[in-house]
């Protein structure tokens, strides 16, 4: 029977993201803090449509709306592992990526009582022991990666990659890859973010991002008897209005192409179920 899952997830950053890349100034900070404004809507809109979601929140975050951050888990949604700050893996030495995946871990406890099962990188940008990390302290999933569109994977360790020969590619562990895109994300298609050295235009209109994240899924619904699309978006950026209307049609078409919708932990015990890991742990 075929089965199509969507994973609706939030990454609520706030103003962590903008204050890693240095941008510390009144304006950008209050560009993050909008999404507490936002994320109030977005549950509301989750409530209504009985839609369970996965929050991926820096623990530093966690420490800024703890009362939003409890509303998240009292209204059932999954809280996954996003880093102590918004810094991603790749820019810190192994010991300080160990010790903020700890302190995120320990922070996420604090606030649902369990401990994460979930990561995904700030910035989605993995370091070389990011992986063997997550292996360490007992992850089910990371969410980072982009070698499939409707399928998760077994991550791999150990990759060596060559810029004169071929990757020699490392064995396949435990750790289940739900992978993600950029084409389905919403801070590229958006956000307006300049840099000293770079300028993200983004300010897309609304309803070309709908038509294609909605032909995504139509795309998997046509190609896979199972399969497992996710959707990443970020409080302060689908929660202006115009957006938040978007996304209200998304779930609308979703739920009329049968979308069965589950947090990404669901997701990947399903997929866990339907193919074991057959190899060393």
């Amino acid at each position: 029977m075929a089965r199509h899952i969507a994973c609706i997830t939030f990454d609520f950053d706030a103003m962590s993201g903008l204050v890693a890349r240095g941008l510390t100034s009144p304006t950008p900070v209050s560009r993050g803090e909008f999404g507490a404004v936002a994320l109030p809507r977005i549950l509301d809109l989750l409530k209504r449509r009985g839609i369970p979601a996965s929050f991926f929140i820096p623990g530093v975050i966690i420490d800024t709306y703890p009362a939003l951050c409890e509303r998240i888990v009292a209204e059932g949604h999954e809280v996954g592992h996003h880093g102590w700050t918004h810094v991603p893996p790749a820019s810190l030495k192994p010991e300080e990526e160990e010790a903020t995946l700890v302190r995120g871990t320990e922070r996420i406890v604090q606030l649902t009582g369990v401990k994460p099962r979930g990561y995904r990188s700030p910035s989605w940008d993995l370091s070389p022991v990011t992986l063997p990390l997550l292996l360490k302290y007992g992850f089910l999933y990371e969410s980072s990666m982009m070698g499939h569109d409707h399928s998760p994977y077994r991550a791999r360790t150990g990759d060596v990659v060559h810029l004169d020969r071929a990757i020699a590619f490392g064995p396949e562990s435990p750790l289940i890859e739900m992978p993600i895109s950029w084409s389905l994300d919403d801070f590229p298609h958006f956000e307006f973010l300049r840099l000293p050295t770079s300028v993200t235009p983004g300010l897309m209109n609304a309803s070309g991002v709908l038509e294609n994240w909605s032909d995504d899924f139509e795309y998997m619904r046509r190609t896979e008897e199972w399969g497992v699309l996710t959707y990443t978006c970020h409080p302060y950026v689908i929660g202006r209005g115009h957006r938040m209307l978007m996304l209200e049609k998304l779930l609308d078409a979703l739920v009329e192409k049968s979308a069965v919708f589950l947090t990404l932990e669901a997701a990947a015990k399903e997929y866990d179920s339907r193919s074991p890991f057959r190899g060393a742990r």
